[in-house]
């Protein structure tokens, strides 16, 4: 409640009946700021720990497929479709992912080389031949 300031002819204070929306659109303005922090936070939702890379970042194209290689050699597609290695070529086209289609491949830094080749020979054998690899952009990661 609020009251004016202006003097009348009575000593009593006159009643303004409007709302103070200050402390609303201070409260509005903390939470858009919150969600546009935590919204980039939870775009990816497998866990894995990326190497950093230190070439210029692509482009990313509208709709890429994620293939992600964990530390314990587990393959997964997209946002959580386990899939079996033995199997690649097969599993890739069961979900629509044709051979022109680009795939980002994220391995998990403690995966062997040898396990990492085995995968880009399989993707390669089975024609996939626009596969990328995704890494962490900051160069200064690279020697931890």
């Amino acid at each position: 409640m609020a009251f004016s300031s202006n003097r009348t002819d009575s000593d009593e204070l006159q009643e303004q009946h409007e709302i103070n929306v200050t402390p609303f659109i201070d409260v509005m303005l903390v939470l858009l700021i919150i969600f546009m922090v935590a919204a980039p936070l939870a775009t990816v939702t497998v866990p894995v720990k990326l190497p950093a890379v230190a070439a210029p970042t692509q482009p990313k194209s509208d709709d890429p497929t994620y293939l992600t290689l964990q530390q314990d050699l587990t393959l997964i597609l997209g946002e959580g479709d386990k899939i079996n290695q033995q199997n690649l070529a097969q599993a890739l086209k069961q979900h629509g992912i044709e051979t022109q289609q680009q795939i980002l491949i994220r391995a998990d830094s403690k995966v062997e080389y040898g396990q990492f080749m085995a995968l880009m020979n399989q993707l390669t054998k089975a024609g996939y031949s626009q596969v990328a690899l995704v890494g962490l952009e900051h160069e200064s990661d690279v020697t931890q």
